[in-house]
């Protein structure tokens, strides 16, 4: 995002003009800085169901201000929103109107988070109606957010409870500025695995994590991040782009790899150094990707197979690798994208490898469940990178200002932050599911 546009338009006649001629005004982000409190303010809890009070209490030990009322004229930090007893669609009436009037009060950077249970078979016509209906509430809602405020949901499945480790993990992440740019989704907690950290702010201690790609761009981001959350990083690129690796390794720790992901033992090279060097292996972030853009009419075997083969291919080849090595508790991370999600012109073949990517997270979240481990993928929409420097104007800025309802593009940085927390034992009971960290892009869902 140009930084010059959205300062001109956030003030004086710059934002007058902007109103006047209803241009974008593209708020400043709360990001995640360490020290910061969880929410800019006081959090307001909707709902009166046993869970409500349960989560009620867990806040308390969180250091955050819960109130069960009208806050009057205080300015929130965040809105959770208690669904989770919803049995048809005349109850969602109630808390709708408590909702529409405490959102009149969120502050900048605010969160709405609200708890909801699976629409699944096992439940009534109404009951699955009204859970259902959830969705295109909090969707919704999320267009009308102003001040780089955001509104999610977190979908539990019936049997676990609302307490559970991951549920109240993906809350954490959700009210956190490591959220800035997930607007509109859901994460799903199919399962009571999983663990709280000890320190919030390094959730990841103790682990070795691999990330493929990592010479530069979005790779190098998640490394980093990673990192600064406590994992130790074999940072993964080809040869061609050592320069560019060892820097990353020098400024996070860890190692460096140089290896091309195609090779049909690229997962026993990653395990043998990751073993050797470091004494195992508990996170995988397939990052690794390339782009070779043309129309189908105009695409050739060539642009076809190479994308396919490193954005896909490759993937299944090592995940088969870590399969067969019987690992206790991998959690794997793959970069999907939008377009795989709803397809782009002139990316036939990275849009189906992406698409494919998808599937294969949907596969085998059952296969590494088995191990204790579990496999999720997030989703980019039009995030500010080299790449997206050079395209033309007019695709450029719709991508940051019309598509999102964050109205700006997201950063590298705001992927890796969604991985990482993919990544953690907080998420253990995510597995199979896809984050979107699009801004609430309307391409797609």
């Amino acid at each position: 995002m140009s930084n010059a546009y959205q300062k001109f338009v956030s003030r004086g006649l710059g934002a007058a003009l902007a109103k006047s001629l209803g241009l974008p005004r593209p708020a400043k982000l709360r990001r995640f800085r360490a020290g910061d409190p969880l929410l800019p303010g006081p959090v307001q809890l909707i709902g009166t169901s046993n869970g409500a009070r349960e989560i009620a209490e867990e806040l308390l030990t969180w250091g955050l201000d819960v109130r069960t009322h009208d806050a009057g004229n205080t300015r929130l930090g965040g809105i959770l929103v208690m669904l989770d007893d919803v049995a048809a669609p005349s109850d969602l009436s109630a808390p709708a109107q408590e909702l529409a009037a405490a959102v009149r009060r969120l502050g900048a950077g605010a969160r709405v988070v609200v708890v909801s249970r699976a629409a699944s078979n096992a439940v009534g016509q109404g009951t699955r109606a009204a859970r259902q209906a959830v969705t295109g509430l909090v969707r919704s809602l999320a267009h009308e957010m102003r001040g780089g405020a955001t509104a999610n949901g977190i979908v539990v499945a019936d049997g676990v409870s609302v307490t559970a480790p991951s549920t109240l993990g993906a809350l954490r992440f959700l009210f956190s500025g490591r959220s800035a740019y997930v607007d509109g989704q859901f994460l799903t907690v199919d399962s009571s695995r999983g663990e709280l950290p000890a320190d919030p702010e390094r959730p990841l201690a103790g682990k070795v994590a691999v990330v493929t790609g990592a010479a530069r761009g979005i790779g190098a981001e998640i490394a980093t991040v990673l990192s600064r959350d406590g994992a130790t990083v074999v940072a993964v690129d080809v040869p061609q782009a050592g320069e560019a690796l060892s820097a990353v390794t020098n400024r996070v720790g860890g190692t460096a790899l140089q290896l091309d992901v195609t090779r049909p033992d690229a997962g026993q090279v990653i395990l043998d150094h990751a073993r050797s060097r470091h004494g195992g292996l508990d996170i995988v972030v397939h990052n690794a990707g390339i782009t070779r853009d043309k129309l189908l009419v105009n695409m050739g075997k060539a642009r076809w197979d190479s994308v396919m083969a490193v954005n896909l291919e490759s993937q299944l080849a090592m995940n088969r690798t870590f399969e067969a090595a019987g690992l206790t508790g991998l959690r794997i991370v793959s970069l999907a994208s939008t377009s795989g999600i709803a397809g782009n012109r002139g990316q036939t073949n990275y849009g189906a490898s992406k698409a494919g990517v998808i599937g294969l997270v949907q596969a085998e979240a059952d296969v590494f469940a088995q191990g204790n481990g579990g496999v999720n993928a997030v989703a980019p929409g039009f995030i500010e990178t080299d790449m997206t420097a050079k395209m033309p104007f007019g695709p450029k800025w719709a991508g940051r200002l019309v598509l999102p309802s964050l109205q700006q593009g997201g950063l590298p940085r705001d992927v890796a932050e969604g991985v990482a927390f993919l990544s953690s034992d907080a998420a253990a009971g995510i597995n199979g599911t896809v984050l979107r960290v699009c801004g609430q892009s309307l391409i797609g869902a």
